[in-house]
């Protein structure tokens, strides 16, 4: 067995409208829909069920010549990940979700993209 087709984690790729980003970190989830216990006195009830949008979170090293404040402007975006085990996550029309605050001491700040439409499937 090849030693990439045992990678599972590590170097990772992140993209914002196809350009590229030192990032330190990346998150994401597919996830559909939000399920909430519905509970009475007698016992459970059964469930909720509502829709839940897919979320691509990064930690994005901070350079000279990149304006952070942009960031939290960003609307109706693209964003992928290309992950280490093969897989690729990408969202279109994504628009970021929380103020942007920069770790001057890492050189570091975090991300959350969120939209409807998360794919996530192997890397092309």
């Amino acid at each position: 067995m090849s030693g990439t087709t045992m990678r599972r984690a590590g170097v990772t790729a992140g993209f914002i409208n196809g350009v590229a980003y030192d990032i330190t970190e990346a998150r994401y989830s597919p996830a559909r829909w939000v399920r909430e216990t519905l509970k009475g006195l007698n016992g459970i009830h059964g469930y909720s069920e509502n829709p839940q949008q897919g979320r691509i979170t990064m930690t994005i090293r901070d350079a000279q010549g990149m304006t952070v404040s942009d960031f939290s402007n960003m609307s109706a975006v693209s964003v992928q990940l290309q992950l280490a085990n093969g897989k690729a996550v990408s969202g279109d029309g994504m628009w970021v979700t929380e103020a942007v605050e920069v770790s001057a001491a890492e050189a570091t700040f975090e991300v959350t993209f969120e939209g409807v439409d998360l794919v996530e499937g192997a890397a092309s």
